[in-house]
């Protein structure tokens, strides 16, 4: 059957938006489900000074995601941590800053960082071998929402930073600081 040439623009425009629609109902229930698991995580202080001493960085990475702990394709959807983005990672004394494009930058507190590793993958993003940083932490709570322990993946763009970044963050794990498996 050969359909009129605008009558088959409209059926293929008809059938975008709508795909479109529900990929955006799927990030917005994803978003109000993992609202209420996970709090607003901290923002950055105003000044780099705040944090410390500068350990490393900025390093060029790609943001992959951020998961529960231990699920990593339980991705979280609220506070913009599910959405992939070019990132910029810096290593301070007091922490963690991942300067994500068209998002909010993410601290990760020294005292919150619980583990620094490596995975092939994560949320929809698989690389192979140990491609992946795989920083865990905690977020603090809200008021509202209880801590949470978080997995977030970070794809170096160039294979020495990966190693840096590892070797930059494993110091700011205290020994003290408890592990994502013992009970809070």
């Amino acid at each position: 059957m050969n359909l009129p040439l605008p009558v088959a623009v409209g059926i293929w425009v008809v059938v975008g938006l709508v795909l479109l629609l529900l990929v955006l109902t799927g990030r917005r229930r994803l978003a109000t489900r993992t609202r209420h698991l996970v709090p607003a995580p901290p923002e950055p202080p105003l000044t780099e000074g705040e944090l410390g001493e500068r350990v490393v960085g900025p390093v060029e990475a790609v943001y992959v995601s951020s998961t529960l702990h231990g699920d990593w394709l339980a991705r979280i959807g609220a506070h913009g941590l599910g959405d992939r983005s070019h990132a910029e990672v810096t290593v301070y004394a007091g922490g963690v800053v991942v300067d994500r494009d068209a998002a909010r930058p993410l601290l990760l507190p020294a005292d919150a960082l619980r583990a620094a590793g490596t995975a092939p993958g994560m949320a929809g993003k698989y690389v192979g071998r140990d491609g992946l940083v795989v920083l865990t932490w905690q977020v603090p709570a809200d008021g509202t929402v209880e801590a949470a322990t978080v997995d977030t993946g970070l794809r170096t763009r160039h294979r020495a930073d990966h190693d840096r970044l590892l070797a930059a963050v494993r110091p700011l794990i205290s020994p003290t600081t408890p592990s994502p498996k013992d009970p809070q």
